[in-house]
């Protein structure tokens, strides 16, 4: 495998990255450098400027406004976005329901959705994990009842990242109580401002509200929602997971956070001298460093891989290694930062009740324990890692 650009590529590297630089707003890109969270108005801002320069979805098939770039180009696209850094489009509708749509989806599913899609003008969040189903999803007990030409619904989900915003959900539901339970799923789209859907909060372990319970009371929701056949839900389920944990390995992004590290190690002091001149301390930057310039190198084979094969319509296996692999490093990444930080990483937060004590200086500090805790779940959504080396021994190593 050639392991360097063409001079084709590097020039469009090079397109990419005048145009971040002309175009992310400083107030969000200063936001994204420092590992803080954006907010909703900062997404639709920031994707609408992609989808005028038509990038918002950049890996679809042009009939549906992607841009025709091959998987070289889609990958250097990516990298350089996570490296300015800007934030990716949100991809409950970009990465993952949309290629569900125009894949398997009717043709009026893709013309009221997939443009709507792509200008951020529905928020969408995803609704497959239940209580009793989270690495076993094909336990979910949420119904679909098919009652005329509706379907109604009952169930409950949880860790819906961001459904606070959503104005869809996609959900996996139960149609079919008798089959064996991956062929007793189906794939529906239902509209968060229907009757009888509730979303409750779940405060996580770093401050942040970003994920939630969504509970389901006889939500009724029209027959031709439904994507695809009945009871096949499972197939658009795996295409869609296997798209998520590709692009869960966020290599310019994690290159991104260790330059960050690696600055502030220039900052902070540890026995009268530079944390960035300890030894042990550079071992393990080391380390990480290590470990992703060969997930880089993973990646580029499974986007070779995706090149010569062609759009079949089924994820690669290999995205199961790209997803381990790409969420333990992140993790280490936070690690290191926390140890950067020391005593400055301890949590603070403003709107803590009763709080009047100031931060502990320096500010860049204050978000090095809220991302530490956050990234804990990284491990687990799309896919636990543990499930993920099942899929791996099965389908690449075939144990």
């Amino acid at each position: 495998m050639e392991l360097r650009f063409t001079p084709e590529e590097v020039a469009f590297r090079d397109e990419v990255r005048t145009f971040f630089k002309e175009n992310v707003p400083d107030d969000i890109r200063d936001k994204m450098a420092v590992g803080e969270h954006i907010e909703k108005d900062d997404f639709v801002r920031w994707t609408r400027i992609l989808n005028d320069k038509g990038w918002a979805v950049a890996h679809w098939p042009e009939e549906y406004g992607g841009t025709g770039w091959d998987p070289m180009r889609q990958y250097i696209f990516l990298e350089e976005l996570q490296r300015y850094p800007a934030p990716t489009p949100l991809p409950f509708g970009v990465n993952m329901v949309g290629p569900v749509i125009y894949t398997f989806g009717s043709e009026e599913q893709k013309k009221q959705f997939l443009p709507r899609i792509a200008n951020l003008d529905d928020w969408w969040c995803q609704g497959f994990s239940e209580p009793g189903a989270g690495s076993d999803l094909a336990s979910l007990k949420t119904r679909a009842i098919r009652d005329g030409d509706h379907y109604i619904v009952n169930g409950q989900k949880t860790w819906t990242t961001l459904a606070q915003y959503a104005d869809w959900i996609f959900c996996l539901v139960r149609t079919d109580t008798e089959a064996k339970k991956q062929e007793g799923i189906s794939f529906l789209l239902i509209d968060m401002n229907t009757p009888g859907i509730e979303v409750r909060p779940i405060v996580t372990i770093d401050g942040g509200r970003e994920i939630n319970e969504v509970f389901f009371t006889d939500v009724k929701v029209p027959v031709e929602n439904l994507v695809g056949q009945e009871n096949k839900g499972w197939d658009y389920a795996k295409f869609l997971l296997g798209n998520e944990r590709t692009n869960i390995a966020r290599v310019g992004m994690s290159k991104q956070r260790i330059a960050r590290v690696r600055d502030l190690a220039g900052k902070e002091m540890s026995g009268g001298r530079p944390l960035i001149e300890d030894e042990r301390f550079r071992e393990k930057l080391a380390a990480i460093e290590i470990d992703l310039k060969a997930l880089e190198l993973t990646q580029l084979r499974v986007v070779a891989a995706d090149a010569k094969r062609g759009n079949t319509g089924r994820p690669d296996p290999a995205s199961s290694i790209l997803k381990i692999k790409g969420s333990e490093i992140q993790q280490g990444i936070t690690h290191l930062l926390m140890q950067v930080m020391g005593p400055h990483a301890l949590p603070y937060h403003e709107e803590v009740e009763g709080s009047n004590e100031p931060p502990i200086e320096p500010d860049y500090a204050a978000s090095a324990a809220p991302g530490y805790f956050n990234y804990r779940k990284v491990s687990i959504y799309g896919g636990s890692n543990e499930i993920q080396k099942n899929i791996i021994a099965k389908a690449v190593l075939g144990l």
